[in-house]
């Protein structure tokens, strides 16, 4: 990390070019990444990635440089250069830092970096090993253990300086279950915002068996029928709908710029009384938490829907000054090669009043979404598509035979006034979520929901 009275001189230069503030991001991350396929591990990977970018502002335009070359030389370099983009250099205020630590919510117990490898290696081995002797026909087994330790350092010339250091691990397990000429594919894919005693909550046999279940579910599943249907989406993941259908219209990089469907609707009630939806960085070892965001400013518990009335945004330092309205915490970037952007943490419907078994019960015939996989959506229109790994039908108020093929087909405004039941079961599922800024690591969540009507997307 750079020393306080070089930050000072580079923040200086940084406003030469005519801006009104300026900002500095340093970071050095150790990314870890162990795989495993058929029984053998097929690579051992650490990276390092380190860092600065430097973004200056005026008004609502922005010029970001990054460089790896962190001596003295190439930092005045690329602050220069970002000056010279905004305009024509004069002598730059004089910056002075304040040093504040923020609490460090999210503390790591066992470091990834320093673990030895033959662990890791067993680890995933582990895992794979109970996927396979789930079942005899469970032929193929592949599992990516993956680190994170990052440290990050942030100084502006509103002079705070500042610093974090925040460690993530997962574990990603596929099996494959063959019969006959069929073949089918299951996943397990938790992960925390903590060091290796991730494994004291999710063991890699518990991740294995998982795994290996689901591919024997889909492996036995008839194809679904496509049409209009009710829809109960279980838990955990299934709140990826909420995420890429609704999520991204409520940030700001997309609202700032009226480009969002939400845009001009604080206040107004958008989606069903039973709705409340809520992004939180705060949540102690949650997969998408962090003590603060990449533009320094501390997360926050931020409610986006409550009982159906959209509350806010979120909202990052550019977004802020397009709108008029408090960052959030929402700033984020997957490396220092991003300028950052407005991005979700933990994003989540709440649990409702609903009991999960009359949600199931409600329904004459239609379909339980048990898991739910990956999709995409359009911000501007909401339009949205996700696709189903786990799911049955359901008749007369029971779940029943297994179905693949199905898939989620909805616009996101429309959805949230669908949802008309919600359980009480709240779980998160894992994810990484790819936008301006790069992959970030994002929770998902909800309870058991019915959506009263929706497009099932099959054969």
């Amino acid at each position: 990390m750079l020393n306080k009275i070089l930050l000072e001189e580079i923040l200086g230069i940084a406003l030469s070019g005519g801006a009104d503030f300026a900002e500095v991001f340093c970071e050095c991350t150790r990314n870890g990444r162990t795989v495993l396929i058929d029984g053998k591990i097929e690579s051992v990977t650490e990276e390092c990635v380190s860092g600065v970018g430097i973004r200056a502002f005026r008004g609502t335009s922005t010029v970001y440089g990054s460089t790896s070359d962190i001596s003295r030389e190439g930092l005045i370099r690329c602050a220069r250069g970002v000056a010279a983009a905004m305009g024509e250099l004069k002598e730059g205020a004089r910056v002075h830092l304040t040093e504040r630590i923020f609490p460090n919510i999210h503390p790591a117990r066992i470091s990834p970096s320093s673990a030895d490898g033959k662990y890791k290696c067993e680890l995933v081995r582990r895992a794979a090993v109970a996927a396979t002797e789930y079942d005899s026909r469970i032929v193929q087994a592949a599992g990516t253990l993956l680190t994170v330790d990052r440290t990050v350092q942030i100084a502006n010339t509103e002079g705070l300086l500042t610093s974090d250091r925040h460690v993530r691990s997962r574990l990603m397990l596929e099996a494959i279950a063959e019969e006959g000429a069929e073949k089918q594919s299951g996943s397990c894919r938790p992960g925390r915002g903590m060091g290796l005693e991730f494994f004291e909550q999710f063991t890699p046999e518990m991740i294995g068996k998982e795994a290996a279940r689901q591919a024997i579910v889909n492996l036995g599943a008839s194809y679904i029928s496509a049409g209009k249907m009710p829809v109960a989406i279980e838990s955990g993941f299934g709140g990826v709908i909420f995420h890429e259908a609704c999520g991204h219209s409520l940030e700001a990089s997309a609202v700032g710029i009226g480009m969002s469907e939400m845009c001009g609707k604080l206040g107004k009630k958008i989606a069903n009384e039973k709705v409340t939806a809520i992004d939180d960085g705060t949540i102690v070892g949650a997969w998408g938490s962090v003590n603060i965001d990449d533009e320094g400013t501390p997360t926050a518990r931020n409610v986006l829907i409550e009982n159906g009335v959209l509350k806010g945004y979120m909202i990052d330092r550019l977004g802020s000054r397009r709108m008029g309205m408090p960052m959030t915490g929402s700033g984020r970037r997957e490396s220092y090669i991003y300028e950052p952007t407005s991005r979700m943490t933990n994003t989540f419907i709440d649990n409702g009043p609903d009991k999960n078994e009359d949600i199931i019960a409600s329904i004459d015939y239609g379909l339980y979404a048990k898991s739910m996989g990956g999709g995409s959506v359009n911000p501007l229109t909401g339009d949205f598509n996700f696709t189903v790994n786990e799911g049955y039908i359901v008749r007369n108020g029971k779940i029943c035979e297994a179905v693949r093929g199905a898939s989620l087909i909805g616009k996101g405004a429309e959805i949230l006034q669908d949802i008309d039941m919600v359980g009480q079961n709240l779980a998160t599922g894992q994810g990484m979520c790819g936008s301006s800024s790069g992959s970030v690591p994002t929770d998902v969540g909800q309870p058991l929901i019915r959506v009263s009507s929706i497009t099932v997307g099959g054969r």
